[in-house]
């Protein structure tokens, strides 16, 4: 029993489709062998209409002209109509019929059936004409004799099968020349297409390659044609993208490697220290809350730097008007309230993307916001070179020894000053604004508390 729901045009899609070549070559070849066919159809068609109605005149002046002959055996100044015999008159005679008012005068010996068909075309009298097949093609033509006191009437019949075995042999040598230039149009595409996209097989080769060794070399440096040139500005771009990619990878496992190095010292050595002698129960709650920092301190790096490479390795240039931006980030950050912002000038568009101007002044105002005591001040302005943003804090600032370490990875100015910290968020800021084209400085001048300085290119 047949589904109503399910109807066969998927599957004779599906089989059509599977049909259809997969290259592009053989699909364009495709196209143009079907265009050429179609072409080629109409053509041929209006070469044989053109053929046979050429024929068909033909035939009808040499019946007109076998009339005319025959008119001059026929006189009719007289009462009645009378055949006159000329020498060789056997040869006007074939085919050939006359009649005086309806009455035949004169028929061929072995007319048969045309005789009938003659007798309609002199009944309905004047210039007619008509085709017919019986005992083969026949075209049959009245034609009245002018002058004279009695009308009459000379109807002429011409065997039509030299003219159609002509049209056939037209058609059958006009089938066989659309085959042979069917033949050559598809040869010659598949031919040219097939030159016009091996530079696009040694382009996507190249591009194979070059990905795989994070090559130097793009395609923009080429000659190639315009279409081409366009496809290369692309693939030059993405493998750009993923010469960025395998950038921030390395980036990404050295910066783990690094920065867990020294909380899993820490894990191993006071696992060692503990098995090597006997402790009290106090020593094993500090080593497991030592143990436990370490792996939390792990953790945190972990995050912190995931996050970044996957806010970072899809990143593509963008621009920001710096006030909403950091507006939202004062929202999302638990800021005091004696935090003040102020942007200077005319509105300010920084030529980063929003994400990333969060991520770097983000670190910087957490800390101004952990160690101030009494201010915390953000002001963006317009400098020379691009733009800058202050972020101020009236804490103990940054200790003048460790200033040279301030941007080292993991490195606290006072790890034990009662705050949270891997100590990452400094060296993600200064990196991720040299990513942009941008720095991140300390003023050691500002006395008190402490001042960072974001530089950003304008947008």
């Amino acid at each position: 029993m047949t589904d109503p729901y399910h109807s066969p045009r998927p599957a004779a899609a599906a089989f059509l489709g599977g049909l259809a070549p997969r290259t592009l070559r053989g699909r364009l070849s495709l196209v143009a062998l079907i265009t050429a066919t179609l072409l080629m159809l109409v053509l041929t068609a209006a070469f044989n209409a053109v053929a046979g109605r050429r024929l068909q005149h033909q035939a009808d002046d040499e019946l007109r002209t076998r009339a005319a002959a025959v008119a001059t055996t026929v006189d009719t100044s007289g009462a009645t109509v009378r055949v006159l015999e000329t020498p060789h008159d056997e040869l006007l005679d074939a085919n050939v019929w006359i009649y005086t008012d309806s009455h035949l005068l004169e028929a061929p010996p072995t007319a048969g059936p045309l005789t009938r068909i003659a007798d309609s075309l002199a009944g309905h009298g004047g210039q007619r004409c008509l085709t017919t097949d019986i005992h083969g093609p026949f075209r049959l033509c009245s034609q009245p004799l002018p002058g004279g006191k009695s009308d009459a009437t000379v109807v002429t019949a011409l065997d039509l099968s030299p003219y159609r075995s002509s049209a056939d042999t037209l058609l059958l040598a006009s089938l066989a020349l659309d085959t042979v230039m069917l033949a050559c149009t598809y040869a010659l595409t598949r031919l040219a297409v097939g030159r016009a996209l091996r530079p696009v097989r040694t382009m996507t080769d190249q591009a194979t390659q070059w990905s795989a060794v994070a090559s130097e070399e793009r395609f923009g440096s080429m000659r190639h044609p315009a279409e081409l040139a366009r496809l290369g500005t692309s693939l030059d771009a993405i493998l750009d993208r993923i010469r960025t990619v395998l950038r921030h990878e390395r980036q990404l496992t050295g910066e783990l490697s690094h920065e867990l190095r020294t909380p899993l010292s820490r894990i191993i050595a006071e696992l060692d220290w503990w098995q090597t002698r006997p402790r009290t129960a106090h020593q094993t709650r500090a080593s497991h809350q030592v143990i436990t920092d370490a792996a939390e301190a792990m953790r945190t790096i972990c995050d912190t730097l995931l996050d970044d490479a996957r806010s970072i390795a899809p990143a593509a240039p963008g621009t920001t008007e710096i006030p909403p931006a950091l507006q939202r980030l004062v929202k999302t950050l638990d800021v005091p309230s004696h935090l003040t912002l102020t942007v200077d000038g005319p509105p300010l568009v920084a030529g980063v993307p929003a994400t990333l101007l969060e991520r770097i002044v983000s670190p910087l105002l957490a800390n101004a916001c952990r160690y101030a005591h009494s201010c915390v001040a953000v002001r963006a302005y317009r400098a020379p070179d691009g733009l800058r943003i202050d972020v101020t804090d009236d804490g103990p600032g940054v200790p003048p020894p460790f200033t040279g370490q301030l941007f080292a990875p993991g490195r606290r100015a006072d790890p034990g000053d009662g705050h949270d910290g891997a100590g990452l968020g400094l060296p993600l800021a200064r990196r991720l604004a040299r990513t942009a084209g941008g720095e991140v400085t300390y003023d050691p001048g500002h006395t008190p508390g402490a001042r960072f300085v974001v530089s950003l290119p304008s947008g």
